[in-house]
């Protein structure tokens, strides 16, 4: 006896510890966000919101408000849905709120890659030097040539020039966006090692197209690594993709290519110099790629798919892209010379920029996370406040609370090409609610310290390449009928959202 009750002591202390583990202590402060711990300990609601997050936060809205707190996978998430307080979370300083901790997380876990102190600020001074202004004059042109040299390559020879071509929408736009934006960040093959330049092309588009489809092989497993729940089989195939592009990635297969781009060239050499090991710089290679060309193709496919529904769209998209090609003196004909589309017509596209703005409303679903380092009071626009425990973290989902509010967008669901187009043609950026102007009235990159630092060069890739479809070829749906496909849930959080089936078209040259 004299033995058993400190045993039996000890386990129910090992019990009482597990229990404050999985949560089930945890209750409501007066002045917190009311808080919902689902009926799973530990889990709390994580099933439900991979679901379908975007449905579980507006039945959470419903039941709790515009700010509450849930129970997903061990972390207590305080969600802010209210579109005129996202300053608040906007501009909190990094003392208080910060992204990298949850970043960090999900680049070790998903890609291999141990994040540095020094990685973001790093990866903002290279962007800004590269990724905008001058430096992105030249990934722009690097871009075309490798659009050039993939897009023109699929449609044959002169004899077969004129008849159509069949294709799914959703493969073809993710194949040519991926293959040419990896071309133009990590290089092409060297003229002098393949014996001559139609060589070295040839090899760029077999590399690419082979690296396309165990790129899309990872992305398909990408929200379940990003979860953590990959079944054995999953895991296996995650390790051998991984391993693949580490090897493919690598610093010394990258320095034997031509036409690396400055971003790249930078990113790898900062770390060299801080003597960060080949393996692990190899690995932020990766990050990099997938965090360059994973939302791209996606997004392209949106905007072709909205204007092929929408003839009117079309039609003024159409019209704007044959006039700047025109006032530049440049024609697409049969057996002409290659359109050089340059980052100066570019910034002539006020009716494709709006309609590439209202395709991210409408298919780019981020969740934006912050880490709460220590308490705080989160203040909301109309004067309440709440108070924020460290160690939980802050999110907004702000498809669910800005891109489809009917509000601030009217009929939020439906694709209008010129809802951000003022009618003098200047971009529209007031929009209101409440008749208050919403400041966050569109965030598909982000928002903050934490938006997408590529945003620019990601925006022009996917114009260039739609620029080019559109100016070169007919295109038509094959089903003019068929309707526009549901999302794949399980990619709610993760950027641009997928469709959940392919949509089949065809293409020809135009002239």
């Amino acid at each position: 006896m004299g033995l058993l009750l400190p045993l039996l002591l000890g386990l129910l202390s090992c019990l009482i510890g597990g229990l404050y583990l999985l949560g089930v202590f945890r209750q409501h402060r007066p002045g917190e966000p009311p808080l919902d711990k689902g009926l799973i300990p530990w889990l709390g609601h994580v099933l439900e919101f991979r679901r379908n997050t975007l449905k579980f936060i507006e039945r959470m809205k419903q039941k709790h408000g515009d700010v509450f707190t849930v129970q997903l996978g061990g972390f207590y998430i305080t969600f802010l849905q209210d579109p005129l307080s996202f300053g608040a979370f906007v501009k909190e300083s990094r003392e208080k709120l910060d992204f990298r901790p949850f970043a960090k997380h999900l680049v070790h876990r998903v890609f291999g890659y141990v994040a540095e102190e020094e990685d973001h600020s790093i990866l903002q001074v290279t962007s800004n030097k590269h990724l905008k202004g001058d430096g992105l004059k030249v990934l722009t042109q690097a871009m075309m040539n490798n659009l050039q040299n993939l897009m023109l390559r699929e449609i044959g020879s002169a004899a077969d020039q004129g008849s159509w071509k069949e294709d799914g929408l959703f493969m073809y736009s993710y194949n040519i966006l991926f293959r040419a934006g990896y071309l133009s960040l990590y290089g092409n093959a060297p003229p002098k090692s393949e014996e001559s330049e139609e060589k070295a092309k040839e090899k760029d588009r077999t590399e690419s197209e082979a690296l396309f489809k165990e790129f899309r092989k990872y992305d398909q497993l990408f929200p379940n690594l990003a979860y953590g729940v990959l079944s054995p089989r999953q895991r296996l195939e995650a390790k051998r993709l991984t391993e693949l592009f580490w090897n493919t990635l690598s610093v010394q297969k990258m320095k034997m290519k031509d036409d690396i781009s400055g971003w790249i060239w930078d990113m790898q050499q900062f770390r060299e110099e801080r003597g960060m090991k080949e393996s692990m710089i190899s690995k932020y290679m990766f990050v990099l790629l997938w965090a360059s060309q994973g939302n791209t193709g996606p997004s392209a496919f949106w905007l072709l798919l909205y204007l092929m529904k929408h003839p009117e769209a079309m039609r003024a998209v159409k019209e704007e892209l044959d006039q700047v090609l025109k006032e530049s003196g440049q024609e697409a004909r049969r057996d002409g010379p290659s359109i050089n589309l340059t980052y100066e017509m570019l910034k002539k596209t006020p009716v494709l920029d709006s309609a590439l703005e209202e395709t991210l409303r409408l298919s780019a679903a981020p969740v934006l996370t912050r880490a709460v380092l220590q308490d705080m009071t989160l203040k909301m626009a109309d004067g309440r406040e709440y108070f924020i425990r460290k160690g939980d973290r802050m999110a907004m989902f702000p498809y669910g609370a800005v891109h489809t509010d009917p509000e601030i967008h009217p009929d939020p669901l439906s694709f209008k090409y010129d809802r951000f187009l003022n009618p003098d043609g200047s971009k529209k950026t007031d929009f209101y609610k409440n008749g208050k102007k919403v400041k966050f009235y569109t965030m598909p990159w982000g928002a903050g310290v934490s938006m997408c630092p590529g945003r620019f060069f990601a925006s022009n890739e996917v114009k260039q390449f739609v620029f080019l479809v559109l100016v070169y070829f007919e295109i038509e749906l094959k089903n003019p009928e068929e309707k526009i496909p549901e999302f794949d849930f399980s990619r709610w959080g993760f950027g641009s959202m997928q469709p959940n089936r392919e949509v089949q078209f065809r293409y020809r040259l135009r002239f």
